[in-house]
């Protein structure tokens, strides 16, 4: 009888087990509440730098509206995402590099308030080509694709504006055939929507890299 009391009384107190297992509750409960306070402080860094991004996206198409606000509210250009851009049959006949003159006289009009912009924010201006996915066709056919097409407008866009006023440093151009469309190639509304020439205004530190971004464009160079 003396053994057995001897064996329960060297046995830990209840009290003392129920004390580390409360001590070890108290311990992962500590833990959780210090990642819940990690992720929510990580989830509202984040929302105040995604809120800080959107805001100067807003003031950025805000300045742009205001900057070409007479071409835009005669529908002759289209704002969208911070891309200006020109219906190609505003600028060229189906299949032709030629500017038209009520072309010119639209990229004439937009040099002014588009200088001021790309000044006051040390940005540049990326002239892009685009074209429906039509082969080109006519027995008189000055290019032997939608690239080279593409192209030639990019750049007869960007040699306009330079004359026009345009400090040759403060635009280039690019080419993407008919790889980005906005519409359906499959209905001819949708290709006059993809034949167009974009502007965007980017900063001069990756201007290289905003066309590396997009499909791979065909060298200017290769033009004749």
């Amino acid at each position: 009888m003396n053994e057995l009391d001897d064996s329960s009384s060297n046995a830990p107190p209840i009290w003392a087990i129920f004390g580390d297992l409360m001590s070890g509750l108290v311990g992962v409960f500590v833990l959780l509440l210090i990642w819940a306070l990690g992720f929510q402080l990580e989830l509202a860094q984040s929302l105040k730098i995604e809120t800080a991004k959107r805001q100067v996206e807003e003031q950025r198409r805000k300045a742009l509206e205001e900057a070409l606000v007479d071409p835009l509210r005669n529908g002759r250009v289209t704002l969208e995402n911070g891309r200006i851009a020109i219906s190609g049959s505003v600028l060229f006949a189906v299949n032709s590099d030629q500017l038209q003159p009520e072309g010119r006289i639209l990229l004439a009009s937009l040099i002014a308030p588009l200088k001021v912009y790309l000044g006051e924010r040390d940005q540049m201006l990326m002239i892009s080509g685009y074209t429906d996915d039509r082969p080109i066709r006519g027995d008189n056919r000055s290019f032997s694709d939608n690239w080279e097409l593409s192209a030639q407008r990019a750049l007869t866009v960007t040699r306009v504006l330079i004359q026009e006023g345009m400090p040759a440093n403060m635009v280039f151009a690019a080419a993407f055939g008919d790889q980005s469309p906005v519409a359906s190639n499959e209905d001819e509304p949708g290709r006059a929507q993809n034949r167009r020439v974009e502007m965007s205004p980017v900063p001069r530190n990756s201007a290289a890299a905003e066309v590396e971004t997009k499909l791979a464009t065909k060298p200017l160079s290769s033009v004749q």
